[in-house]
């Protein structure tokens, strides 16, 4: 079935999405599209059903998909989308450009987007929920973006548009960003390669970088501040109140609470999606209970569950 005559990207009916993503788990999507590049996802969604659900999806490194899969269509931008060009202190990057590989372009022009060296996901990802590590934010380092509407409209869209907030922004779930340009600081190109390559080893120190994660599983409560201000602060760390609740290494199926590191989520090995988001649930429900604070999913969740069997 075509669902749009025209188009030169590979569409794929029941794609399964669980090799897509990072904690390898999940459902069938109705359809994956992968544009050829910009003026065939424009021609895509301009002519798809309105009826039709899409879908942005990134590397799927902060993603669970839900066992019963993912109605509509799915995006996924690719090798079209992730040039990096860089131009004096601006860095214009392809939404699919993978965080790491900026950061690491960057520094080798003497820019400074460090903070992203650990990230995990791709440049739109990291637009969407305004990632940040070290103190820094993308917000900090935006200037604006190209995207397609869910109608095929071009915009473009300023950090106001956006709104960002701590692991957030206002981005409408059903519009693809396209193309970010970002100014960075300056800096030595050694001093900045030393930088990120000691970043990652206190990475690899703290978090199980080994196993099948999806990177922090739990937004730092807000409203909490080491320094007594009231503003929306975030100084209380998630996995000491998962880690107070005794909860490091707790399980539900093939999910487990790292023991190294009590706020990421680990696959061991056939976990259901069901699994990984039970075992979350369950961890905020007992947490609430220890102390009275409402932990909020920094995972994206997306999906159906597994349709129910009779016994």
């Amino acid at each position: 079935m075509t669902l749009v005559p025209g188009i030169r990207g590979k569409l794929t009916p029941n794609r399964p999405l669980s090799d897509l993503t990072w904690l390898r788990v999940g459902g069938a999507a109705d359809y994956l599209f992968q544009p050829a590049d910009f003026a065939d996802l424009r021609l895509f969604l301009a002519g798809l059903d309105p009826a039709i659900p899409i879908l942005p999806m990134g590397v799927g490194s902060n993603l669970i998909v839900r066992d019963g899969g993912v109605r509509g269509v799915v995006i996924r931008l690719g090798r079209g989308f992730n040039d990096i060009q860089i131009d004096d202190t601006t860095v214009t990057v392809g939404a699919a450009a993978l965080d790491a590989h900026v950061a690491r372009k960057a520094a080798d022009a003497g820019l400074d987007l460090c903070f992203l060296r650990t990230i995990p996901g791709s440049i739109g990802g990291a637009v969407r929920m305004n990632a940040g590590c070290y103190g820094q934010y993308l917000a900090d380092v935006f200037v604006q973006a190209t995207a397609v509407t869910r109608s095929g409209q071009e915009i473009t869209l300023t950090g106001a548009d956006l709104n960002f907030a701590y692991r957030s922004s206002t981005l409408a779930p059903d519009t693809v960003i396209t193309r970010v340009v970002l100014r960075a600081g300056t800096g030595d190109p050694a001093a900045l390669h030393a930088r990120m390559a000691d970043q990652l080893a206190k990475r690899d120190e703290s978090q199980p970088t080994k196993e099948l994660t999806a990177g922090s599983t739990f937004r730092n409560p807000s409203g909490y501040s080491s320094t007594g201000r009231a503003d929306d602060v975030h100084d209380l760390k998630a996995w000491r109140v998962i880690d107070q609740a005794g909860l490091r290494g707790a399980t539900r199926g093939g999910a487990k609470m790292s023991e190294k590191h009590p706020n990421f989520l680990v696959n061991t090995g056939g976990a259901s999606a069901a699994d990984l988001e039970g075992l979350g649930e369950d961890v905020r429900k007992k947490v609430y209970d220890s102390s009275g604070i409402t932990l909020e999913w920094e995972i994206m969740r997306i999906g159906d569950p597994a349709p129910q069997t009779d016994q």
